[in-house]
């Protein structure tokens, strides 16, 4: 699956739950949320203020657009975490591993770097 594929994908099952994402689907969604982020997010940072200066305007739009941003990827991005772990033939639930503190996020990150499991599993 391409780039603009994957996140077409992301976004038309970005509700749905079951079934499973490949893992060009998921690492090609993960760059995409990275990349638009990762934009307000350093412009974010340009317009903090120097110790002692009030805040500017342009620091609070680029925080209201990061908000923003962050709330539209919230749910595809968890949809299509727990698609990807699906199709490694976990449950869905793993995903609360992260709040494990440590190892959770690593945890995670191993068990979506697997490959998926070849044919059938129990997620489709």
């Amino acid at each position: 699956m391409g780039f603009g594929d994957a996140i077409k994908t992301a976004f038309a099952k970005f509700s749905t739950f079951e079934g499973r994402a490949s893992r060009s689907e998921f690492w090609w969604f993960w760059l995409f949320v990275a990349i638009i982020t990762a934009i307000p997010y350093a412009l974010l940072f340009t317009a903090m203020p120097a110790d002692g200066e009030t805040v500017g305007g342009a620091f609070w739009v680029w925080l209201i657009l990061l908000i923003a941003l962050a709330l539209i990827f919230l749910i595809p991005y968890i949809s299509v975490t727990v698609r990807r772990l699906h199709d490694t033939d976990h449950s869905g639930w793993w995903y609360w591993i992260t709040l494990v503190p440590c190892i959770g996020g690593i945890w995670l990150l191993v068990l979506l770097i697997l490959p998926g499991t070849p044919g059938q599993n129990r997620f489709g």
